[in-house]
């Protein structure tokens, strides 16, 4: 069996910081499965009717692989996706697919099939300038959460407590920021210092915990200093995440859950979630989770 991971880097350039790969590597031998890293950048895309089993990579001819497993988070480019998309025509089995990676990239689409399906997520606003702050404040209220559409490891996140300081960051993005893709977002103020991970293979909810951060930076971030530990998987939160999963197409997926009083809302839904936390609070081993279900959805059941 020879499966591949698609990465922003290939397998020559890992080093320590990319631990998911590594230890999807390190399972991977256990398994008899070989594994090849590569980022989109090795591969020449070439349409015709006439080869539909091999691609070029490094300029050479490859044969297809059995499986491809993309690890891109949102920062999956065009061409990136364009990759993926060539190799699930080719009919190569794909997880996450092109089409869930790009709709939890987008994070106001996703709120909107994650709504219309009925599930709680924070009420979300997408921002149109000028500004109108006073629609704003009716609508979401202060505190406030600004997102960028698309971002990762809450890069692309911000709070404005008040209505003073979003007019002011509103008037600075104006000016300095040309592509303003922002959504505005419901602060849900009992889940200020903490939230949920919950790690999804299969639709299954495989492992959960709670994250808990620094007072002086609302977003969950590890490399802010942060806390982990196991949280229990109840029944919400089991429905929630899977539930989540199957509505964006998430076969592989990290569902962010807020605390909300006594009750859950969604907060995010990512496509290529982190191991090395929720593994070393868990001691669930996600790489062999992913490598059986992926075996069976082959047909391979040794």
């Amino acid at each position: 069996m020879e499966w591949w991971v698609i990465y922003k880097k290939s397998e020559l350039e890992l080093d320590e910081k990319a631990h998911s790969i590594n230890r999807l590597i390190e399972e991977a031998k256990k398994e008899g499965i070989t594994l090849k890293v590569y980022k989109p950048e090795q591969f020449d895309i070439i349409v015709t009717k006439d080869d539909r089993k091999s691609i070029r990579v490094d300029w050479e001819i490859k044969n297809l692989p059995d499986f491809i497993l993309p690890r891109m988070w949102s920062g999956t480019t065009y061409f990136a996706l364009a990759v993926i998309r060539h190799l699930e025509r080719l009919w190569v089995y794909v997880v996450n697919s092109s089409e869930a990676i790009e709709m939890v990239k987008d994070k106001l689409f996703s709120f909107q099939v994650l709504a219309e399906n009925n599930l709680p997520v924070p009420k979300t606003m997408l921002a149109k300038f000028p500004i109108n702050a006073e629609l704003v404040e009716n609508q979401i209220g202060f505190p406030t959460v600004i997102k960028t559409l698309s971002g990762s490891q809450w890069s692309g996140v911000f709070l404005s407590e008040d209505k003073k300081s979003f007019q002011s960051t509103m008037e600075m993005i104006e000016n300095i920021w040309n592509d303003k893709n922002l959504i505005f977002q419901e602060f849900i103020a009992s889940s200020k210092w903490k939230d949920l991970r919950v790690h999804v293979v299969w639709w299954k909810v495989i492992a959960c915990m709670e994250r808990n951060w620094v007072e002086w930076d609302f977003r969950a971030n590890y490399s802010l200093g942060w806390t982990a530990k196991e949280h229990p998987i109840t029944p919400e939160i089991e429905w929630l995440a899977s539930q989540s999963a199957q509505m964006l197409w998430l076969e592989i997926a990290g569902i962010d859950l807020l605390f909300d009083n006594d009750h859950f809302k969604i907060c995010e839904a990512n496509s290529s979630p982190w191991m090395k936390w929720i593994e070393s609070c868990t001691q669930v081993n996600i790489p062999k989770e992913i490598f059986t279900f992926i075996k069976i959805r082959l047909g391979i059941y040794n």
